[in-house]
């Protein structure tokens, strides 16, 4: 039986512990046996008060610790810890496995995908980053990452760096560019939801085409006339910027510049 800690109380913590709990239920050689929380209150929804403590002195024996907080926070959270030589590990994806201290065995095990409270995923499906100082640990940490998911590989910590960053494009940036559509709607009375099939099948297209072959509108096409219609129409200074330069990144695609 895999013994395992989560310290944190927010969404990737939260997922996780629900996550582990549905293993465990299933009797698939993991345990989850205590979670740590500044505030308790904020998880008694989620497992028995027994088994949250916000005492670091108070942490039982684990093979392995997970710190899902801020990446602000991993390093005090690792400092603060009050054992040495056992496995901890981060579940960040742009910070580096040493901001861990080195008193503890480290290693990382970063779930790529973007979680919301009361949101509830398939942990099955999410692609989980992993990466550990020696072999031993990694094997570990590759066989529970495999209970809860069906995509449990290693990534160095520079792959897992240029991942984050893409995922920040292809995620943040992009549900970003629907709030944008989503106060043009507002500010000329159109429902967004009228948008909503269109953004489902430009997801669904990506799962079948390159993003180059998927790509169209006037940019694609270098419709100018289109184009210059569209930035006169746009009376917000941040959105035409933003149109500017996207259109601007589209056009130059595949160019040397």
């Amino acid at each position: 039986m895999i013994k395992v800690i989560i310290i944190g109380s927010g969404n990737v913590a939260q997922h996780l512990i629900n996550a582990f709990q549905n293993e465990e239920k299933r009797g698939n050689g993991i345990e989850l046996i205590q979670i740590f929380s500044r505030k308790k209150e904020s998880l008694i929804s989620l497992l028995p008060l027994d088994k949250i403590t916000n005492q670091f002195s108070d942490l039982l024996a684990a093979d392995l610790y997970l710190i899902a907080v801020s990446d602000d926070a991993i390093e005090e959270v690792s400092n603060a810890l009050p054992f040495k030589n056992r496995l901890v590990a981060h579940t960040s994806g742009s910070a580096p496995m040493t901001v861990l201290n080195s008193s503890n065995r480290r290693a990382v095990f970063y779930p790529l995908q973007t979680f919301t409270k009361n949101k509830a995923v398939d942990f099955k499906t999410i692609p989980i980053c992993l990466e550990a100082e020696n072999d031993a640990d990694f094997e570990l940490i590759n066989k529970v990452g495999k209970l809860i998911s069906n995509q449990a590989t290693a990534i160095n910590s520079e792959q897992r760096k240029a991942l984050h960053v893409a995922a920040v494009f292809v995620n943040n940036f992009t549900n970003h560019i629907y709030q944008i559509g989503n106060d043009i709607c507002n500010e000329h009375q159109v429902p967004f939801a009228i948008l909503k099939p269109l953004i489902q099948e430009t997801a669904q297209k990506i799962l079948e085409l390159t993003p180059e072959k998927a790509q169209t509108g006037p940019a694609k096409r270098n419709d100018q006339k289109t184009i210059e219609a569209q930035e006169q129409f746009i009376t917000d200074e941040n959105q035409l910027n933003i149109y500017k330069i996207l259109t601007q990144s589209i056009q130059n695609n595949g160019k040397k510049l």
